[in-house]
């Protein structure tokens, strides 16, 4: 209920000043030494003690207003009064109750009858009260703030998930900022069944059972999920439970993404797809990663992407001499540009407009930089385009692979890293089958020098340029409808840093001719995904945007694979890295008609007919057709 305008008006829309609270203080000193003495001599205080009662006032005062002072009891902002302002007041209290204490004992000493200056029982009642008074009055200022700012009907009414200490912060995060239109938190929700049916700050806790009846009785609008340390378990499980029933899930970053160690209501965000693709975090120790970069030249193609910038962005991290970030695309390499100036590591890193197309510009940057190693991420990677477009997804996925190889050896290179992808195996589409052709490119040449030769094969990163996550997520904001190839479509996610964390750890443990498979977990369907973006997006779907099923692109997979039927997996001291025991590279004659392709600019249908022929699996090439 809100507070009617009389009381508001004695609510100040700035803070007090300093010498008005201290001012009040002392007022409520005065008066809880009045009722010391009062309960001291049972409410009729004899006419001596009102004599030495007010000669001792002015000292009390004194020593009250210097303790006041010097433990700064009015710095505190009343409404946000907390426990450090309580202990403020304790010892300020505390301090002057010494004094009169010591004042006592030197009074005594020195007079012949003993007498004290004030009774030690007054002095211990005054001191209670005092700090009682003080505590209750700013508390109760504090309340009504909240209670005056509280709007109902524009609230939205929100439960906490863990009860721990995140939750009690997110809370009072909540509470210090309440405003018109925020936040009230009406229930904790944990799983630890020794907390249930206790309360925090007068707000219940209830259980993960409990939680569902409070879902579906509409008493909550939104759930924070605060536990840091929740399984994607079971975050999806609250998650699915909240959507279930309309409530939308929010999310507490990290404790390091705190503002001045601080947690703002704003900071509570949305829950992102993201959140919920991605798994519990794969433990890596780094050492590996961290002795096979720590000074040495590094060179990441691609550099300007998602996967190798976030390359860039952890091998600054293992202390490399230098790094050279090489890309074509020349606006997201000025914003690399901007992110590594703004923190500062612009020193270590050399950004260069390059092609890899360009043999000669490759090979001559290689000549001046000298790497040691090499993490090959460019390449051309959206399907549709490359169905219409074979030959340039050769020259570049291909041709410009080995362009880079080439050039790493001929500069003494200890180690070249290839970045290839899930749609490699069994390919249906040009993109497919190219990046299939690199990998055995990379493996045949791989042979003809020292340098350490390393594959690594994934499945989707989340949120990478082109993806559908994106393309979902600005279909909704534009009212849909949102696209679907296919009801059964299904795909592998990863995060980007998890995946980049595994490229350099498996880069780190090649030993040559080595193809390495990562655990991708559980394929996710694109349909379940396209609903759960809408109902985290607060719509309905039939309702307030619909669905639409298109059909499956020209080269486009139902399920991706990690591995091909001639492959098998071998283990490794890892278990979310494995080596995929592959067939035979390329015969020579087939690495001279891949040489010979690359000079027949332009010719699409040759290249088609050269990935048939080289990868079978890739099946009967498609006619295509020309504007």
């Amino acid at each position: 209920m809100r507070i009617l305008p009389t009381l508001r008006s004695l609510l100040p829309a700035r803070h007090a000043p300093r010498w008005i609270i201290t001012g009040i203080d002392c007022c409520v000193a005065i008066l809880a030494l009045y009722g010391a003495a009062l309960l001291r001599f049972e409410f009729f205080i004899p006419l001596n003690e009102w004599e030495i009662w007010l000669s001792f006032l002015p000292i009390f005062l004194l020593v009250r207003f210097i303790t006041f002072i010097l433990f700064q009891t009015s710095a505190g902002i009343i409404r946000h009064t907390g426990i450090a302002d309580a202990r403020r007041i304790v010892l300020a209290n505390s301090a002057a109750t010494l004094i009169f204490v010591g004042a006592n004992f030197v009074s005594s000493w020195q007079n012949a009858n003993g007498l004290y200056i004030i009774p030690f029982s007054i002095l211990g009642i005054e001191w209670l009260l005092t700090n009682g008074a003080m505590v209750v009055s700013r508390l109760v200022v504090k309340w009504l703030y909240l209670q005056n700012r509280k709007l109902p009907g524009l609230q939205s009414y929100v439960a906490i998930f863990g009860a721990g200490e995140a939750g009690i912060i997110a809370k009072q995060a909540i509470d210090r900022e309440l405003g018109e239109g925020s936040m009230r938190v009406t229930a904790f929700i944990d799983d630890d069944p020794t907390k249930v049916g206790k309360k925090i700050e007068g707000i219940d806790i209830l259980s993960a059972g409990e939680a569902a009846r409070l879902f579906a009785e509409g008493q909550t609008d939104r759930v924070i999920l605060s536990i840091q340390s929740l399984t994607s378990e079971r975050r999806q499980e609250m998650v699915d439970l909240a959507l279930r029933h309309g409530v939308r899930p929010l999310d507490v970053p990290p404790v390091d993404r705190w503002i001045n160690g601080e947690l703002s209501v704003r900071q509570i965000r949305e829950l992102r797809i993201e959140d919920l693709l991605g798994r519990d975090p794969i433990q890596l120790t780094q050492d590996a990663a961290f002795a096979s970069i720590q000074g040495k030249r590094i060179v990441v193609t691609g550099a300007a992407g998602s996967i190798g910038s976030e390359l860039v962005r952890q091998i600054l991290v293992h202390q490399p001499q230098a790094v050279l970030a090489i890309d074509q695309a020349e606006t997201p390499m000025h914003d690399l540009h901007l992110e590594l100036a703004r923190i500062g590591v612009l020193d270590k890193v050399s950004l260069q407009i390059g092609d890899i197309r360009d043999q000669p510009q490759v090979v001559q940057t290689f000549v001046d930089f000298r790497p040691q190693v090499v993490f090959h991420a460019a390449a051309y990677k959206h399907v549709p385009l490359m169905e219409n477009q074979p030959w340039q997804a050769f020259e570049t996925n291909v041709m410009g692979t080995r362009n880079v190889l080439t050039a790493a050896q001929a500069t003494g290179c200890e180690r070249f890293v290839f970045i290839s992808t899930d749609k490699a195996v069994n390919p249906t589409s040009v993109m497919g089958a190219t990046k299939r052709l690199a990998e055995q490119v990379v493996r045949f040449e791989g042979n003809n020098g020292t340098t350490r030769c390393i594959i690594t094969r994934f499945g989707n990163v989340l949120g990478s340029n082109g993806s559908v996550i994106p393309l979902f997520r600005q279909q909704i904001e534009s009212g849909g409808p949102v696209t679907v190839t296919d009801t059964g479509v299904t795909r592998f996610f990863m995060t980007i840093p998890e995946a980049v964390s595994l490229v350099l750890e498996a880069g780190a443990i090649g030993e040559g001719d080595d193809l390495f498979v990562f655990d991708m977990g559980q394929s996710v369907r694109i349909l379940d995904l396209a609903k759960k973006m809408i109902a985290l997006a607060g719509l309905e779907e039939g309702r307030d945007i619909e669905v639409q099923i298109t059909g499956l692109r020209p080269g486009e997979k139902m399920h991706e694979e990690l591995l091909s039927a001639k492959e098998s997996l071998l283990a490794t001291h890892h278990p979310k890295i494995m080596r995929a025991k592959t067939s035979s590279p390329l015969e020579s004659s087939e690495m001279e008609r891949i040489i010979a392709l690359s000079e027949m600019r332009g010719e699409h249908e040759a290249t088609l007919e050269c990935l048939h022929d080289i990868i079978p699996e890739y099946g009967t090439p498609p006619t295509v057709t020309r504007d």
